[in-house]
């Protein structure tokens, strides 16, 4: 599997070539289609979507970060896990960073496209103007997918919800979850790799560190 790229074609509308396998717009989104050769760090099978959404969850959390949505779906005819996470913009003192990817694991390797998404400039508002209208008690969420008793990473809140993204088109939540979603249809991918063993669980081991699909994407 050495030097394998399992991408055969990516539509993207409005993209233009950053690098190898990277892209970018003109709101500075970045795109990557990523190979890993090697065993998928998910914590469970995509066949228990409702475990793999908790440790999906509390490993964001760990990480500081927060799991707003997660799914199990299918990427050109192959089972995927798509996520979109929240995090902290490392170094500054206010501002998120909008991760979104889909998974596609084997069992010894993944490939992987990843959408990231910056705040610029004024920050928070859509959080303000939702805060506003809903109220203080009615905003903050306890996280769906957390555990009791798990703590840390930022807070979950109904602002983040897919039904506030037409009263915010330009944010960068929004951005990710529209960029997904237009890539879904486009992806294709190698035959050879679609033929790979089926990802069946981490196989036992102790995964601590931090999933593919949260990895940030360095400019």
């Amino acid at each position: 599997m050495a030097g394998m790229y399992p991408f055969l074609a990516v539509e993207l509308p409005g993209f233009e070539t950053l690098g190898p396998g990277t892209w970018t717009n003109d709101h500075g989104d970045v795109i990557q289609t990523l190979f890993f050769d090697l065993v998928p760090d998910l914590p469970s099978p995509l066949e228990e979507p409702d475990r793999l959404r908790q440790e999906m969850a509390a490993l964001a959390a760990h990480h500081g970060a927060a799991l707003i949505e997660a799914d199990v779906v299918t990427l050109d005819r192959l089972p995927a896990f798509r996520q979109i996470v929240k995090a902290k913009i490392p170094d500054q003192p206010v501002g998120q960073v909008f991760s979104g990817n889909y998974i596609v694991p084997k069992a010894d390797c993944s490939a992987v496209v990843q959408v990231q998404a910056v705040e610029r400039g004024i920050t928070g508002v859509r959080e303000a103007l939702v805060l506003a209208a809903v109220g203080q008690q009615n905003f903050f969420l306890r996280h769906p997918y957390l555990p009791p008793g798990v703590q840390g990473g930022l807070p979950y809140h109904v602002a983040d919800n897919a039904d506030r993204d037409a009263q915010f088109p330009d944010h960068p939540l929004t951005r990710v979850r529209l960029i997904l979603a237009g890539i879904a249809d486009t992806v294709r991918l190698d035959s050879e790799f679609a033929a790979r063993a089926p990802f069946t669980g981490p196989a036992g081991r102790d995964i601590k560190a931090n999933a593919n699909g949260q990895d940030s994407i360095e400019r």
